[in-house]
């Protein structure tokens, strides 16, 4: 399957992979101290750019990455999420982001639940993480509201080695069982 055919749409989002078109959107995202607290600071414009890149070059090198979030009725892009397993990364993950004025609003659950099912039916994954941060609390309640359990410490591969992070997590037949409640 061709990277542009992949979109995924749930009730208010479309996730599919990013595309230059994202990157004023993806740059402020990136530049927001808030945000950014938990996923590896603040980035430059510059520095935004290699990332969106790198995500985009991801889906070409492995054929999944994570998705532009995107709102349906305004085509506004609001975060990224989705599948993420760069080399020597702690296991394959659903990792999250979305922009502050979307926070707290479900749209990361809704994508969550839609990553999840792709992670598992689609790429074949047996199991998922979620690399979070003891102190990100938003982000422990999405992986608890998923049915993801923490299970430890873990580390991260460089540059982001001295983060500190919880593995949190569940097996693919867990995560059968626990979408059935997103049904």
């Amino acid at each position: 399957m061709d990277i542009k055919d992949i979109r995924i749409e749930t009730e208010r989002l479309i996730l599919r992979p990013p595309h230059a078109d994202d990157f004023d959107e993806w740059a402020a995202f990136q530049s927001d101290a808030d945000t950014m607290t938990f996923i590896g600071g603040v980035k430059s414009r510059a520095e935004s750019w290699r990332d969106l890149c790198a995500m985009v070059g991801a889906w070409h090198v492995r054929g999944y990455a994570m998705f532009s979030l995107i709102l349906k009725d305004s085509d506004k892009w609001i975060g990224r999420i989705g599948p993420w397993y760069p080399d020597s990364w702690p296991g394959t993950e659903v990792g999250w982001g979305v922009s502050p004025d979307y926070a707290g609003k479900g749209y990361a659950l809704e994508a969550a639940v839609a990553s999840m099912n792709y992670a598992v039916d689609t790429l074949g994954w047996s199991d998922i993480c979620h690399t979070i941060d003891p102190e990100n609390l938003a982000s422990i309640r999405l992986a608890e509201r998923l049915g993801s359990t923490n299970r430890g410490p873990t580390a991260l591969p460089e540059p982001y080695q001295d983060a500190r992070v919880d593995d949190w997590g569940q097996s693919r037949e867990q995560w059968l069982e626990n979408r059935k409640q997103f049904q």
